[in-house]
């Protein structure tokens, strides 16, 4: 059984960030770590602007079993972050619209507003390359470059945005700047 404050709160944060455009209906994870061994994390069939208990699962990061085939497609990635990054309490991962498509012509992000380069000033923008290969290897690339990177972000080109922190207010927002940044960006690219 998953505690009911837990199940409340991925709850109410996914509604937000669906709301938000950083998670699709179906796209995109969220967890949080519940001991050194276990986390909940989102199924592969949750929506996102409904979640319940049902939308959820507790996985043994250590011991693979049914559940992991019910969970987010994710959940490797995200077992491997709070494997190697102790300071990982909650995760998330989604496909903001405005970051993603700055990610297509631009391998950094440089922010002007003042909100976003008090928080980042920039976010180099990480490229995949073979998206065929991605899903093979992203759990040890993305983790390799969160524990290196002081930022606790990710932006991935044309796949989308890995958020980590230990506190969830910081988590989201982390998430919400970054949006909100790259959509004045692409804004002021219009007035050009």
């Amino acid at each position: 059984m998953i505690d009911p404050h837990t199940i409340k709160l991925l709850s109410d944060l996914s509604l937000t960030m669906f709301r938000k455009n950083f998670f699709g209906i179906y796209h995109g994870a969220i967890s949080s770590k519940v001991d050194h061994n276990t986390f909940i994390i989102n199924t592969s069939d949750a929506i996102f602007d409904e979640m319940t208990e049902k939308s959820l699962c507790k996985l043994n990061m250590n011991k693979r079993d049914y559940r992991w085939h019910v969970a987010s497609i994710e959940s490797e990635v995200h077992a491997t972050i709070y494997n190697n990054i102790h300071e990982a309490k909650y995760i998330a991962f989604g496909m903001p619209i405005y970051t993603t498509a700055y990610t297509f012509e631009h391998d950094e992000i440089i922010f002007d507003d003042y909100f976003g380069k008090t928080e980042f000033s920039k976010i180099k923008v990480y490229d995949p390359g073979n998206f065929d290969s991605w899903y093979d290897r992203n759990a040890l690339e993305i983790t390799k470059y969160l524990k290196e990177s002081q930022e606790h972000i990710m932006v991935i080109k044309g796949v989308g945005t890995y958020v980590y922190d230990r506190d969830i207010n910081n988590l989201v927002k982390r998430i919400a700047i970054l949006e909100n940044s790259c959509r004045l960006l692409s804004i002021k690219s219009t007035y050009k």
